[in-house]
């Protein structure tokens, strides 16, 4: 069916919209780091990143614009500030552009599992194999320079084996079991970006202008911290590695690249979509003890997020997204 008998739904106008906003904030990021960035082989690769999401960019204001809807604002070249001393190391970048890449991939198929319209599954088929590429590219370059660090190895069993009782459940009492490999998926997954939310938290808050600002971002690294802490501590219990901290690859500069907007906007994106992996590594939890450390960090994050939307509403930094019609409104202005 052609788009002209297809209009778009409100979720495709939605995700439309999240893509928009949230790719524009990663985009300005990427943009200063680019512009930082000493090695060669990790410029390429935020060059093509930038390239890439300008042609996204784009794509997505003329969907929005051709179903009548105004194109967000998002962030912009006003959220940057240019010349501004060096705030991450080359290593870090990369690092933080691999995850980035992580949540752009899991978004567009959550987009593209939205869409109906041919046009917009195409155009979400080629943002995921850009996304794609992207992914490779990471990997490749973080192994090649020892700074990916690999989920833990497991040795195999002769034999396949059932669980055999509710023991197999319990974290509390009594000896209990090893971690299994799919509790481990979550673990490690949600631990990497919890490191990089601290990170940026501990960046964004030694640059941040507002005190304000400063102090939700001081409060939310130490969130981070103490939410590491208690993941790495059930993967130490079974004598697991955890994965390495970033915290060195921050430097000491304190001038800011960034508006508070963008900074606080970005840590807010990372605690919302954070909750989504928490609620996976929930849902795969079959050891009690895992599933309330990730009941506790969800109900914490919940907490600070609502402070943290306190805080984007009180100075009009957050963008309200398309809603739909009030019908009691259109009712009462027609008395």
């Amino acid at each position: 069916m052609d788009k002209e008998d297809l209009k778009l739904t409100s979720a495709e106008i939605g995700t439309l919209w999240e893509e928009y906003v949230n790719g524009t904030a990663i985009h300005t990021v990427n943009k200063y780091m680019l512009s930082i960035i000493e090695d060669e082989k990790i410029k390429a690769i935020f060059e093509d990143a930038v390239n890439t999401f300008e042609k996204q960019k784009k794509q997505i204001a003329m969907f929005i614009e051709d179903e009548g809807f105004p194109v967000p604002i998002g962030f912009t070249d006003s959220d940057l500030t240019k010349g501004t001393k060096r705030l991450f190391s080359d290593i870090f970048c990369l690092h933080y552009l691999h995850i980035m890449t992580l949540h752009g991939l899991l978004g567009h198929m959550t987009s593209l599992s939205a869409s109906v319209r041919k046009d917009l599954r195409y155009f979400y088929d080629s943002c995921d194999n850009d996304g794609k590429r992207m992914y490779h590219q990471t990997i490749e370059l973080l192994l090649e320079k020892g700074h990916f660090q690999r989920d833990p190895y497991f040795y195999p069993e002769a034999t396949p084996e059932f669980v055999s009782g509710q023991q197999f459940l319990d974290g509390f009492f009594g000896d209990k079991r090893p971690l299994a490999a799919t509790e481990i998926i979550s673990l490690s997954f949600n631990l990497k970006k919890k490191i990089l939310e601290k990170t940026l938290s501990i960046a964004f808050s030694q640059v941040a202008q507002s005190r304000e600002v400063r102090k939700f971002l001081e409060s939310s690294q130490n969130t981070s911290n103490n939410q590491i802490q208690s993941l790495s501590n059930i993967l130490k219990k079974d004598n697991l590695p955890v994965p390495m901290s970033w915290e060195s690859e921050v430097t000491t500069s304190k001038d800011s690249p960034f508006s508070d907007k963008l900074m606080l906007y970005h840590i807010g994106f990372l605690l919302q979509t954070a909750q989504a992996y928490h609620g996976t590594g929930l849902a795969s939890a079959m050891r009690t003890d895992l599933a309330v450390t990730y009941e506790k960090i969800i109900l914490k994050n919940l907490m600070v997020t609502k402070e943290w939307f306190n805080i984007m509403t009180k100075y009009k930094w957050l963008e309200e997204p398309p809603l739909a019609p009030n019908r009691k409104q259109l009712a009462k202005e027609n008395k």
